[in-house]
């Protein structure tokens, strides 16, 4: 039977990570608390807007209102990556080679491992961003479609257009697809394995009643679980054209709560679905079976994370009440 450490923090969680085996929770007040043999509390911010998890897994960057680019490790050590600004810092992603991306406004700044920083311009605010599996590509969501572009060389940056407001992008972990989440109750994706001068192809994925917050790849990159709506929506991607033509899963459905956080186990086709009255089941993807990790608590889900393992389930809530689920009890 699953167990849970249940922590309180009062204030309004926005993510939470393990750094290697150390839970961290991120408040949109701009702390962050380690719970490493005790509760140790980080002051980061004067208000909280983003984080990522480095690609090593060993440490958490944020952004805020206050300008401030940050960086959390494990140990709990801290470095300021970019000091206090006249901008909020909304959107922050961690690439391959320890590469950072953070975004004010309509410029992006990508900070390389060897104090290197490059900037790209967009028209338009950008919204989202992310790296792509292999190679130095960051992809940039805006107003009508995303930006894809390479951090070294003077290559044009590849337009993926789609008329409306693109708030979140993620490629898949074979690199194949771009998904983005949008202002209106949908997710749009790209295939990215045609061949050069060829017309794009895209994946529309509509019918949600409320808007996507949160999205989650399986291990392996065969199944894109969503929030949105009463129960997880899952898609299929393991066909050459990813969800083209086919219906997605339902998962934990409930007729009485939305569905407001995913998370996918790190090695199991097992999604993690935290919904709008705190409860959190983890259902396997294969038969639906399902299991309850937690009861319903004070506040919508809105973080989870599986630790390395898979054992250890972090999960945060608007309330602020928190906690880590051991699933093997």
């Amino acid at each position: 039977m699953p167990t849970v450490a249940p922590i309180d923090l009062d204030d309004h969680c926005l993510a939470t990570e393990f750094l290697g085996e150390v839970p961290v929770f991120a408040l949109a007040s701009g702390q962050v608390v380690r719970l490493d043999h005790g509760t140790h509390h980080h002051e980061l911010h004067d208000g909280l807007l983003a984080t990522a998890r480095t690609w090593d897994g060993h440490g958490l960057v944020t952004g805020g209102e206050d300008g401030k680019v940050m960086r959390l490790n494990a140990d709990g050590s801290e470095s300021t990556l970019r000091g206090p600004a006249r901008k909020w810092v909304s959107v922050v992603a961690a690439g391959p080679q320890g590469a950072v991306a953070f975004a004010d406004g309509k410029a992006a700044t990508v900070l390389l491992s060897d104090g290197t920083e490059k900037s790209f311009e967009e028209a338009r605010t950008i919204e989202g961003l992310a790296f792509a599996p292999k190679g130095l590509r960051l992809a940039m969501a805006r107003y009508n479609g995303v930006s894809l572009t390479f951090v070294h060389g003077s290559a044009p940056a590849l337009d993926f257009e789609w008329k409306g407001a693109h708030n979140q992008v993620t490629f898949s972990p074979d690199g194949r697809f771009l998904v983005t989440s949008m202002q209106e109750n949908a997710l749009h994706g790209w295939k990215l394995d045609g061949k050069p001068g060829a017309e794009q192809r895209h994946m529309r994925m509509t019918g949600y009643p409320a808007k996507v917050k949160s999205l989650s790849w399986s291990s392996k990159g065969k199944w894109l679980a969503s929030s949105g709506a009463p129960s997880a929506i899952v898609w299929p991607f393991s066909a050459k054209d990813g969800p083209m033509g086919k219906a997605p899963l339902e998962l934990g459905q409930r007729a009485d709560a939305m569905v407001t956080c995913v998370a996918c186990h790190p090695t199991e086709d097992l999604v993690a679905i935290g919904f709008g009255d705190g409860m959190v089941l983890a259902v396997r993807i294969a038969d639906s079976k399902e299991a309850l990790l937690r009861r319903p608590g004070k506040g919508p889900i809105t973080a989870m994370a599986w630790n390395k393992p898979g054992r250890l389930l972090a999960f945060g809530s608007q309330a602020g009440d928190c906690g880590v689920v051991d699933i093997a009890g």
